[in-house]
């Protein structure tokens, strides 16, 4: 007879972790060094401030559709800091859902997506109350506004909560609410190609999938909340985290949670208003970090330059894991020049599939991107969403998810059924990249499908091209889209971003384009801008880069 499997929520994994290593550090930031237990009992006492204040789970999960919620939304308007963490975990842990705001949202941005994800509360900064005050009156569901002090001088906002004083006059202990693996986990996406969307998990399946349920090159996923414990304790804090992206973002959450599961801190940079090299490597130098996240070469250039200018010590790290955007191989092989002791791990998912895919870098080795190596349940279908691909099938498909996938997005039951589609008897995630199996049973990504360029009737993928043009030495940053052409329907563009005393000329540029791709994926056209607008986690924006292509003469 075969045990019950058990199955998680993320509140319970976290206290789990909490009761065996309750003097370990857990997040570290600027003069905080706050312990498991620390933290624990600050999520316990948010739990309160939401539970007190009427908010929690209204439905069972087995009454909803995939699209819908029965839980009240926390909406989480901050930057990095161990709030972030606090606010995070404890929604959780009072039945709620939290849903991450992009701090970089204007006014119309941010009353959308406040809108659009239902939230009833809403934690913010100081120094967003201006903006929360201009939309506070076009948003009939807020019932509370909790904002935390930072160092703007931004007065507390008429009708809220000082978030301090929340914490001081509430219960340490949990409130008396049992969370469930059927919880809401709520990731919004970035919205760089289009609107964003809140994309909604069964706790458990996330935990599972993206969050260190499944340790890291192990297929199966942990059976109890003792293995859990066990894991956290045999970790022994080796792992220390220093996160770069916002926790808003995704990968920034998923890691956090992996580093959390293996007994281990995460750290953060003390400025957290804006990406700062010099910052970040000073941190990790004192913190004695063992892995760095960030995203892309939006990050990476800079950590390269500055490395490049001064000397750190950094003989405690032994990994950087990229995720959320590429990092080109001449990016990767600066990398490893500068830290040849270091294994560079890029990993591919999103959020409606969670990780599906990684690849190791190290020195000495050839380095590349766009192939990955398959992590459980990825596969690739093909192009008619209906039959899964084998490795000798040799056409481009869409890459795809099976086994812990979301139950849909919120409030969007059209949506949801086009993205997660039954194929063979199992439903899929599919949420847009094309990809190809290869003869080797490992994926070469294409991408997107959303910026996938057709000119004069072939396909065309943007990071494709944007590997290319990145290989030239005087390019720092790049972002390729296509534009109307009356021959051609669309045409290549690259939108590209000097390096420090580089002069780029069209001429240069398409000589090393054409040593990497066929000639009719060659830009038409390159666009020189002093900066690539990105998501504050390094993620192009894609909309941005169509108007800057369009506003240019063909």
């Amino acid at each position: 007879m075969t045990a019950q499997r058990t199955e998680f929520n993320l509140s319970s994994v976290f206290g789990a972790i909490a009761a065996e290593v309750p003097d370990r550090e857990a997040v570290v930031w600027r003069d905080r060094r706050l312990t498991f237990a620390q933290i624990d009992e600050r999520i316990n006492r948010f739990a309160q401030v939401l539970a007190s204040a009427g908010l929690g789970h209204r439905r069972e999960r087995s009454e909803l559709a995939g699209h819908e919620s029965g839980q009240d939304h926390v909406a989480i308007y901050l930057r990095n800091g161990n709030e972030w963490i606090e606010t995070w975990l404890g929604a959780y842990r009072a039945r709620t859902v939290p849903m991450n705001v992009n701090y970089r949202y204007v006014d119309e941005e941010l009353l959308y997506l406040l809108n659009d994800s239902q939230a009833t509360a809403l934690v913010f900064h100081a120094d967003f109350a201006p903006v929360v005050e201009r939309v506070r009156a076009e948003l009939p569901r807020i019932e509370l506004l909790i904002q935390v002090a930072d160092d703007s001088g931004n007065a507390l906002l008429d009708g809220a909560l000082a978030y301090e004083d929340c914490l001081a006059a509430a219960a340490p202990t949990p409130p008396p609410v049992t969370p469930m693996p059927d919880d809401l986990y709520a990731i919004y996406t970035g919205g760089t190609t289009g609107m964003p969307k809140g994309v909604l998990w069964r706790q458990h399946d996330i935990f599972v999938q993206a969050m260190g349920g499944r340790p890291f090159g192990s297929p199966d996923a942990m059976t109890s909340y003792e293995a859990v414990a066990e894991n956290a304790r045999n970790g022994g804090g080796l792992i220390r985290l220093l996160m770069i992206p916002p926790f808003m973002h995704g990968a920034a959450q998923w890691g956090s949670f992996h580093a959390f599961t293996n007994g281990s801190a995460v750290v953060i940079p003390d400025d957290v208003t804006r990406f700062d090299a010099a910052d970040a490597l000073r941190i990790a130098e004192r913190e004695k970090v063992s892995a760095i996240a960030l995203v892309g070469d939006a990050m990476a250039r800079p950590m390269i330059d500055e490395l490049e200018r001064n000397r750190y010590d950094l003989s405690s790290l032994l990994a950087i894991s990229n995720g959320g955007a590429p990092m080109t191989p001449t990016v990767k092989a600066r990398l490893l020049d500068l830290l040849p002791h270091v294994l560079l791990r890029d990993a591919v998912g999103s959020s409606e599939t969670g990780i599906q895919m990684n690849k190791l870098s190290a020195a000495g080795s050839e380095v590349t991107s766009g192939t990955f190596e398959r992590i459980s349940d990825t596969v690739v279908v093909d192009a008619t969403m209906t039959r899964i691909l084998e490795p000798d099938d040799d056409e481009i498909g869409w890459l795809a998810q099976r086994g812990e996938v979301p139950l849909g997005y919120l409030g969007d039951a059209a949506k949801t059924a086009r993205t997660f589609p039954v194929i063979e008897g199992v439903r899929h995630s599919i949420p847009g990249d094309r990809a190809r199996l290869l003869p080797d049973g490992d994926v070469e990504l294409l991408g997107r499908d959303a910026v996938t360029i057709n000119s004069g009737g072939e396909k065309i993928f943007a990071e494709e091209v944007e590997r290319a043009v990145a290989a030239h030495p005087g390019v720092s940053d790049v972002i390729v889209v296509g534009r109307p052409s009356e021959r051609w329907g669309q045409e290549v563009v690259a939108i590209v971003v000097a390096a420090e005393g580089a002069m780029l000329d069209d001429e240069s540029l398409l000589a090393e384009c054409s040593k990497h791709l066929a000639r009719y994926k060659l830009p038409k056209a390159f666009i020189v801008r002093d900066r690539i607008e990105r998501s504050p986690a390094g993620k192009a924006d894609y909309r941005w880069a169509r108007d800057q292509a369009a506003a240019e003469p063909a």
